[in-house]
């Protein structure tokens, strides 16, 4: 058997690695295992072609997605979705765009990849994806375990009016029990222009947004950029359980400043179990106008660690890190080291 460390050998020896070697590993040891691959090429595909090849591509994500979790659903093989960017027109400010609202289906939907195949991690070096026909609805809805989704841009392309434009949706059905997103990894993607229902109101939504049910244990996010998001990462609500064993790493988050309420808004419902926040980048503090939270973190009710980071003040102070404090809601079960400002090492207040 074939493991992720048999193809990014820093694994076995604990070195530092970046998202995209993770991406490429486990492509390599995911194609290992015979899983399919589906291509998706959105200027010249068809989506009656069968996208098996890049040249019988599908024209649209969703039509390869449907595609790979039927495959997946009769043979089991699991299955990797290339997605092409689009061509840009010359002197073009915004790639061309996928419009479209991807669901990835919990029947045969299961351990399903979508990697763009990129120059980089910038908006125009992405794959991009913008809401389709349902405005109000996330771009991508996860709803299937073991998902990878990498090397794309999503745009929310948010407007007054034009809520929940929610960039990936880390979504179960709670009670129902029908569909569940566990063990999502979300690597070297851009996140731009994602809110919730609410354009100023982080607690609504953002770029990566946990249903209200909670669950969705086992999830990185790892090596992202944001950029003029109301929220980057949102916890919506625990009423089915509390998330666990989140792993919140080399991000670099929102601004600028008049564009963002919190970076992560991770408060809702009981909070998360098991997070880390570790070595990334909160270029500025949130002032959107009518902005509701206006802090770099809440992390009320979570319990884990905050390690690593760095955190452009508007002020030039460290001060304002604690439980009820106004530059992050720190509480004192999320374990602080080594976390700085212009002005040095942040320290807890009471």
């Amino acid at each position: 058997m074939n493991y992720l460390h048999d193809y990014v050998p820093a694994l076995k020896y604990g070195a530092k690695i970046t998202a995209s070697e993770i991406i490429a590993g486990s492509i390599e040891a995911f194609a290992s295992t015979g899983a399919a691959v589906y291509y998706v090429d959105g200027d010249n595909g068809v989506d009656t072609g069968d996208g098996l090849t890049p040249d019988t591509a599908k024209a649209t994500i969703q039509a390869a997605v449907t595609a790979a979790a039927a495959r997946n659903t009769a043979n089991k093989t699991g299955s990797i979705v290339y997605i092409k960017a689009k061509k840009m027109a010359a002197a073009s400010t915004d790639p061309s765009s996928y419009a479209e609202n991807v669901t990835i289906p919990a029947a045969g939907g299961d351990r399903m990849m979508l990697i763009g195949v990129s120059a980089n991690r910038t908006q125009g070096g992405l794959p991009q994806i913008k809401p389709g026909g349902t405005v109000a609805s996330s771009v991508i809805d996860v709803r299937a375990s073991g998902c990878l989704i990498a090397n794309l841009g999503i745009n929310g392309n948010s407007t007054a009016g034009a809520a929940l434009n929610v960039g990936v949706k880390i979504n179960s059905d709670g009670a129902t029990g029908t569909y569940s997103a566990y063990g999502t990894s979300i690597l070297n993607c851009h996140f731009k222009n994602c809110t919730g229902s609410t354009t100023t109101d982080c607690r609504t939504g953002g770029a990566i947004t946990w249903s209200v049910n909670g669950d969705g244990w086992q999830t990185l996010i790892k090596g992202n950029r944001f950029y003029k998001n109301a929220c980057d990462v949102c916890l919506l609500g625990t009423s089915n359980s509390v998330p666990q064993d989140v792993i919140i790493e080399d991000n670099v988050f929102s601004g600028p400043t008049a564009s963002v309420d919190t970076q992560l808004w991770l408060a809702g419902g009981s909070g998360i179990n098991g997070l880390c926040i570790r070595h990334n980048t909160f270029p500025v503090l949130g002032t959107l106008s009518s902005a509701v939270v206006k802090r770099f973190i809440d992390a009320t009710g979570c319990v884990g660690e905050l390690v690593d980071n760095a955190f452009g003040s508007a002020t030039g102070t460290s001060t304002g890190f604690g439980a009820a404090k106004a530059l992050a809601k720190i509480p004192t079960t999320v374990f602080m080291v080594n976390n700085y400002t212009e002005a040095g090492l942040i320290t807890r207040e009471a």
